[in-house]
């Protein structure tokens, strides 16, 4: 199981929203440069960076701040927000971003997904942003009727090898994650589900990993100390066999 350290950046500073909010912002690193190299040094082996000006105007918008991460650090990096062109897609990978997140265009705009992963393979990722197991799109401001689970079963006929399930109620909040919405997703694809929203503390990550999740984004619980990173990522290792 992947620990994946989330960056958020709105305004070129690394924050924290609640539920999607953006009236509901905590700013923990005036530049994410130093987010990025303090997580590095605990010991992830992958970053998450979400481009939250990006995700709301539909564009990318601190793509400056994105690829000064990626020159900073020699892990890769995944990065989500406002993606939706291939010009987009192209200039993300020429700044050495690893892995591309689609949310929006997933419901919006099918073909340029499927164009997509046929031209870039499993460095798509497909963002699966719920709220009452429905998805929201537009940087979560717009609410679609489209089911998470059916959208994942289509998106993986299509060839999709890997989703990222956000429980958008808990993202941010601490209430724990929605291990039952997860449950359902893993039994209803063959591909990895990265797990997002609501982790706290070390048992969490413990439950994720029983079920089965390949991937984690951890986000506040890392900024206010409830977890240390160090101690996450020896949680994270695969559990031993039965004997």
């Amino acid at each position: 199981m992947i620990l994946y350290p989330a960056i958020d950046i709105r305004g070129g500073k690394c924050v924290r929203l609640v539920e999607g909010d953006f009236n509901r912002e905590t700013t923990f690193d005036a530049d994410p440069v130093d987010a990025a190299l303090r997580w590095q040094a605990a010991g992830a082996s992958w970053l998450h960076v979400v481009d939250l000006d990006g995700a709301k105007s539909g564009e990318p918008v601190n793509v400056e701040s994105v690829r000064r991460v990626c020159a900073a650090v020699a892990i890769p990096v995944q990065l989500g927000g406002g993606l939706r062109t291939e010009a987009h897609l192209e200039a993300a990978f020429a700044i050495n971003v690893e892995r591309a997140v689609l949310g929006t265009t997933a419901v919006s705009d099918p073909g340029f997904v499927v164009g997509s992963v046929a031209r870039w393979g499993d460095r798509i990722v497909v963002g699966l942003d719920a709220r009452d197991g429905q998805l929201a799109t537009h940087g979560w401001r717009n609410q679609s009727d489209a089911s998470a689970v059916s959208t994942a079963r289509e998106w993986e006929r299509a060839g999709v090898r890997r989703f990222i399930f956000t429980d958008i109620r808990r993202d941010g909040t601490l209430a724990g994650p929605n291990l039952t919405a997860l449950v359902e997703l893993i039994a209803a694809v063959d591909a990895d589900v990265i797990a997002s929203g609501g982790v706290a503390e070390i048992d969490d990550l413990t439950a994720l990993r029983n079920i089965g999740v390949a991937g984690v984004i951890i986000g506040r619980a890392l900024y206010d100390g409830r977890i240390d990173l160090r101690e996450a990522v020896a949680t994270s290792a695969p559990l031993a066999p039965p004997r």
